[in-house]
């Protein structure tokens, strides 16, 4: 049987966005799996959003990063850090946007509170962006020694008697608003803001199925990139990317079938189905050649099975082993599928059990961002939670590939050396826009969308 030409133009009968790659749908593909995936998963929510181009001088332009710095950022919810790295009164996170800092804290109380990180007397910062973790029993500035309790009251001011002006009420801590959700730790610094669940959508009804509180951080990366945050995040907003990009993944990676939906302002998601074939490839591909491409020995396979079937079994088996819990109840595609939620503005998170990560993206200037990958491992059947990894910082020359036991760093790097020639082919252009598919590129133009609509308040 021929397969149909993904080259081919699509039907003109069919209204813009209507459009979709022949054969199996990912909806098909767990019609296959037969193990009653969440209800979750079966789920679907496009709508067409235009198909205009998007100018690069919302990469490019410094004055585009200024306007993001001054109306995006500071009137947003954004993931600071996770509980599990304050878990003791006097514990603090500082996190960074730009030139926006925060302090996190755990009070005495073990209420989580977040402070503007800078000192009211001379603007010091308290602690620098990367500190983490440093148990002190109040919040004290390595200036003077101006000191505030840990709920952001005022505690002490050496030499007081210079500073009759100053008193308990007018020269506590500037505190900005503070939630947590799934183990995470969220900060906004505008005034009056609406609540985080708002922001959240769908991911707290959802997410009751893959509870990221119940996971720990088992690896931690921190990669400075060659692109603005956006042009870095957008690579992961869509997978059909993979035929060129990831060509050594075609015969596992369903790239063109991937599902892609858009569930509000703030939050997306696309299904990408593993141990499928990629559409784009032409011949016909056995079940044992797949179950060799996925790293099993084709041999092994039981006659009349599903690779994907089988190497699932598999991974449950094993990473239930290694993770010291019970994974028999997972489906397949939780199992080893690229589920992949994206919040606004900035945050990624995969509930999947091979595929477990959650990214990041922030703003170092127009032309680099910093990409933080946690990866969220399962907590053991003992429930004991294992302390979060240390970060491994890699500068934009560093590659994946030195971070011991990276399962996805040869992916990445393939990510990571795209960036560079698209953003000096964006500065490049006579063009100077971007033309995005229907589609498959749908969820950066509601990125884009959203921004649009922060940049304007």
């Amino acid at each position: 049987m021929s397969k149909p030409d993904l080259t081919a133009p699509s039907d003109p009968a069919l209204a813009p966005g209507e459009a979709r790659c022949p054969g199996p749908s990912m909806q098909d593909i767990l019609d296959g799996d037969g193990d009653n995936p969440p209800a979750a998963m079966r789920q679907q929510a496009y709508t067409f959003l235009g198909d205009e181009d998007l100018p690069f001088a919302r990469y490019i332009d410094p004055e585009f990063e200024t306007q993001e710095l001054e109306r995006l950022w500071p009137n947003v919810w954004q993931w600071a850090c996770r509980e599990e790295h304050i878990p003791d009164p006097g514990d603090r996170y500082v996190y960074d946007v730009g030139h926006h800092s925060v302090l996190v804290v755990r009070g005495a109380d073990l209420v989580v509170r977040a402070f503007i990180n800078s000192c009211p007397h001379r603007g010091m910062k308290f602690a620098a962006e990367g500190s983490r973790g440093v148990r002190r029993a109040n919040i004290r500035c390595p200036f003077h020694g101006m000191s505030w309790n840990l709920d952001g009251t005022l505690r002490e001011v050496p030499c007081r008697w210079d500073f009759p002006h100053v008193s308990e009420e007018n020269f506590g801590l500037d505190e900005v608003a503070c939630d947590t959700w799934g183990g995470f730790v969220f900060i906004h610094m505008g005034e009056n803001p609406p609540t985080l669940a708002s922001q959240l959508e769908v991911m707290p009804e959802h997410f009751k199925l893959w509870p990221m509180d119940d996971r720990y951080v088992a690896l931690h990366t921190e990669k400075v990139l060659p692109a603005n945050w956006k042009m870095a995040m957008e690579a992961f907003l869509e997978a059909w990317h993979v035929l060129e990009t990831h060509a050594q993944a075609v015969y596992t990676a369903a790239d063109a079938n991937a599902q892609y939906d858009i569930f509000g302002k703030h939050v997306s998601r696309f299904i990408h189905a593993v141990g499928v074939p990629s559409p784009h490839i032409r011949q016909e591909v056995s079940e044992a050649t797949l179950f060799g491409k996925l790293g099993r020995d084709p041999a092994a396979l039981p006659e009349g099975a599903s690779a994907r079937a089988e190497h699932a079994r598999l991974l449950r088996d094993e990473l239930g082993a290694a993770f010291g819990t019970d994974l028999s109840g997972v489906s397949t595609t939780e199992m080893m599928d690229s589920i992949e939620y994206f919040l606004f503005p900035n945050a990624f998170f995969f509930p999947g059990i091979n595929i477990r990560l959650c990214y990041r993206f922030r703003p170092l200037g127009p032309d680099e961002c910093l990409h933080e990958i946690l990866v969220l491992q399962p907590l053991p059947a003992s429930g004991e939670r294992p302390p979060p990894a240390t970060p491994i910082r890699l500068g934009v020359e560093d590659s994946y590939t030195t971070v011991p036991g990276f399962a996805l760093a040869e992916i990445l790097d393939q990510d990571t050396e795209n960036l560079k020639l698209q953003r000096d082919g964006a500065k490049a252009s006579r063009k100077g826009a971007q033309t995005l598919g229907n589609y498959q590129e749908a969820r950066i133009r509601q990125l884009h969308l959203t921004l649009d609509e922060y940049l304007s308040r």
